[in-house]
C-alpha cells in the first residue's frame, strides 16, 4: 500500500466509464482512494451495470496514487453488485495487495446469525414468554423460600454456617444507622395526619380528637409502613446491590467452593437481622408520629400538653400495638427476602446490579402494600 506525500492536502480520487462494448465494460479509477478524499459519484456504473446489457467488468488501477480501505470498501461494493448481475468480476488491474485482500474477503464466508434482523413477535408469542417468565421467577422465589427454611431449621438446630458478628453488623446497620431517618419521616407524616385531621374536626369543634386519630393511625399501620417502605429504599436495596456485586466478583461462587451455603452465610444474618429490627423501628415510628401531632396539637390548636397526653392513653388500646407490631414483623421478612433474593439471583454485569437494585425497591413496597392489605382484611374478619 502507498502513501500520500505530505504536501498533498487537498486529495481527490477519479472514476471514468466506458462501454460496455461487446458486453464488456472498463473502469478506470485514478488518484488518490483513501479516506478524506474527494469519492466520485458511482451512480453511473450502478446503473450500467443493473441495465443488464454488461457481461464483463474490467477494472484499470494503474493511475491510482494512493489507496486504503476506502478503495477496499468502494470495490467490495462493486464485486457484489456484480454477483447479483451475474457480471464476470475481473481483478486482474487491480494492485496485488487489493487482490490479497479481496480473496481474503471472499475465503471467509459471513457467519450465520451475524446478521441480527428484527423480528416481530404476535401477540400470543409475547403473552407466551411473559407467562414462562412469570412461572419461572414464581419458581425461583419458592426455591429461595425452601432454602431459607432449612437455613433457619439449621440455626435452630445450631448448625448454620455463619459468622455472629456478621449479625450483629446487620443489626446495627438496620437499626441504629436507620434511626435518623426514620425519625425525620415519621415525625413528619405524624404532622401531616395532625394537619388533615384538624382541618375536619375544627368544624365541630372536636380538635381534641387530633390526639386519637394520630395515635391509632400511627400505631396501628402508619409507623409500620412508613419504616417499611424506609427500610425497603434503604436496606433492601443494599441487600440487593451486596450481593449482586458478589456475584459479578464470583464472591458467591467462591463461597460455594469453599463448601459454605451462601444461604446460610450470606443470607440467613441479613434476613434475621432485619426481621429482629423492624419491629423496634416500628415503636419508635409510632413514638415519633405523636409527637408529631403532639407538636401540631399544642402549637396550632392551643391543646394543653396534658390533656393531649391523656386523650392519646385512653385512645390507644393494647391490640392496635400489637397488630402494628405484626405489621412491622411481616415487613422486614418480605423485605429483607426480596432485597436477598434478587442479589442471590443477580446477573454477571454492572447493568444487572442496578436492574436487582431497583427491582429490590419496587418489590419490597409492593410486598408491603399487598402484605397490609392482607393483614387488615384479616383483622377486619376477625374483629380487632
Amino acid at each position: 500500500m502507498t502513501t500520500t506525500p505530505p504536501g498533498n492536502i487537498t486529495k481527490k480520487a477519479d472514476l471514468s466509464v466506458s462501454g460496455p462494448e461487446s458486453g464488456t465494460l472498463r473502469v478506470r479509477v485514478n488518484g488518490d482512494w483513501t479516506i478524506g478524499a474527494q469519492i466520485p459519484e458511482v451512480a453511473e456504473l450502478e446503473s450500467s451495470l443493473s441495465a443488464g446489457s454488461v457481461n464483463i467488468l474490467v477494472l484499470e488501477s494503474s493511475g491510482i496514487k494512493a489507496w486504503d480501505s476506502l478503495f477496499l470498501t468502494f470495490l467490495g461494493r462493486i464485486k457484489n453488485l456484480c454477483s447479483q448481475q451475474k457480471i464476470t468480476f475481473k481483478e486482474e488491474g487491480l494492485p496485488a495487495g487489493v487482490q490479497r485482500l479481496l480473496d481474503l474477503a471472499a475465503a471467509v464466508p459471513e457467519r450465520t446469525g451475524a446478521r441480527q434482523d428484527e423480528v416481530r413477535q404476535s401477540y400470543l408469542e409475547r403473552v407466551g414468554g411473559r407467562y414462562l417468565t412469570v412461572t419461572a421467577s414464581i419458581k425461583d422465589g419458592l426455591a429461595f423460600l425452601g432454602e431459607i427454611a432449612i437455613a433457619f431449621l439449621k440455626l435452630y438446630g445450631g448448625r448454620a454456617q455463619f459468622r455472629f458478628s456478621d449479625l450483629l453488623l446487620v443489626i446495627q446497620r438496620t437499626g441504629a444507622d436507620a434511626l435518623p431517618i426514620v425519625t425525620l419521616i415519621s415525625l413528619l407524616v405524624g404532622l401531616i395526619l395532625a394537619f388533615v385531621g384538624a382541618v375536619q374536626l375544627k368544624l365541630f369543634g372536636a380538635e381534641i380528637y387530633v390526639a386519637s386519630l394520630v395515635a391509632i393511625a400511627m400505631m396501628r399501620v402508619m409507623g409500620a409502613i412508613m419504616a417499611g417502605i424506609i427500610m425497603a429504599g434503604r436496606t433492601g436495596a443494599a441487600f440487593a446491590a451486596e450481593l449482586g456485586t458478589m456475584q459479578v466478583n464470583e464472591e458467591v461462587d467462591a463461597i460455594q467452593t469453599m463448601g459454605i451455603s451462601p444461604i446460610e452465610f450470606l443470607v440467613l444474618p441479613r434476613v434475621l437481622g432485619l426481621s429482629l429490627m423492624m419491629p423496634l423501628l416500628c415503636v419508635y415510628a409510632d413514638f415519633m408520629g405523636m409527637l408529631g401531632g403532639m407538636i401540631v396539637g399544642v402549637f396550632m390548636l392551643d391543646i394543653n400538653v396534658r390533656l393531649y397526653y391523656n386523650q392519646t392513653i385512653s385512645s390507644v388500646a393494647l391490640i392496635h400495638f400489637w397488630i402494628g407490631l405484626i405489621h412491622g414483623t411481616v415487613f422486614g421478612v418480605l423485605i429483607s427476602l426480596t432485597g436477598c433474593l434478587k442479589g442471590i439471583r443477580c446477573g454477571r454485569s454492572a447493568m444487572a446490579v442496578g436492574q436487582v437494585t431497583t427491582q429490590a425497591v419496587v418489590g419490597g413496597i409492593i410486598n408491603i402494600v399487598v402484605a397490609t392489605a392482607i393483614i387488615t382484611v384479616l383483622c377486619n374478619i376477625i374483629g380487632v
